[in-house]
């Protein structure tokens, strides 16, 4: 039995390792210049809750909020009703609990071929458009891309990256607050605060087949090999940055699609321009 797990581990690490070369040249290949962030006429405006035009704002701005929570969405008019609920309750009552606390919520739709625009739009009019706001890209992006988006449209003077499967309890949110504050004082007010996930692995690996799970420690090592040694759940999506600092991350953002989260983060970690908690 333990020669065939051998085995196992040994192909699957080949097998990601294949994978990651595959990504890794057509990275190189097709990311030859700093890329220019092209938007579509369409997507330099929003709809506010009367349904009217406004020009969306630019990170470049001074910030006027407290907190972004950027939310890329492609096709997800079924999941996204439960985390835009529970994201909005929690930040509905952590106002009321603190009402010099602000936020607003940018769910930037990634070209769905759903309703996930019209979804998200109907919380913008419960809430109003200066909490909720809804960006329909005019074609898919990809992840990356369509994050960029948002968080170059931000005001927060602090952004966070969530999913909208709602992997991630939204609440959790003060425990990356409070890894960032513990990182002052921030170097050119950068800094990182990742979520992780690593503490639920075992429970995780218990619902998964003998080989996923040979994949995932396959690539875990890989990513720890050649990339970040210092974050052990790279592919949590929930992610805080300081204004400055996704400021300098997303406009470095080469490729929109093939680029993952953890790439992004390991280029700014291993040239030691951002402290990252996780």
């Amino acid at each position: 039995m333990a020669p065939l797990l051998l085995q196992l581990a040994v192909l699957g690490a080949a097998l990601a390792a294949v994978a990651l070369i595959l990504i890794s040249f057509v990275a190189f290949i097709t990311a030859t210049e700093m890329p220019h962030l092209h938007r579509h006429e369409d997507e330099k405006f929003f709809f506010n809750a009367r349904v009217q035009r406004e020009a969306l704002p630019s990170i470049r701005d001074s910030p006027t909020k407290q907190l972004s929570v950027v939310v890329p969405s492609y096709n997800e008019e079924k999941r996204l009703p439960v985390m835009m609920d529970e994201a909005l309750g929690y930040l509905e009552e952590r106002q009321k609990q603190d009402p010099t606390f602000t936020y607003e919520v940018i769910v930037v739709d990634d070209g769905s071929k759903d309703e996930t625009s019209k979804v998200a739009f109907k919380y913008c009019q419960k809430y109003g458009s200066d909490k909720v706001r809804v960006i329909t890209l005019v074609k898919n992006r990809g992840k990356g891309g369509a994050i960029r988006m948002g968080v170059f449209s931000s005001r927060g003077e602090k952004i966070l990256m969530a999913d909208a499967d709602g992997a991630t309890k939204f609440p959790d949110i003060e425990k990356l607050e409070k890894g960032l504050n513990d990182l002052q004082p921030w170097p050119d007010q950068m800094a990182i605060a990742c979520g992780s996930r690593a503490h639920l692995e075992k429970q995780s690996i218990a619902q998964r087949s003998y080989f996923r799970t040979l994949l995932m420690y396959g690539f875990h090592f890989l990513v720890w090999f050649l990339c970040v040694k210092g974050i052990r759940d790279t592919q949590c999506g929930f992610k805080l940055l300081t204004r400055e600092a996704a400021s300098r991350t997303f406009s470095s953002l080469h490729i929109e699609r093939w680029e993952s989260k953890s790439s992004r983060v390991s280029r700014y970690y291993n040239t030691s321009r951002y402290t990252l908690y996780c």
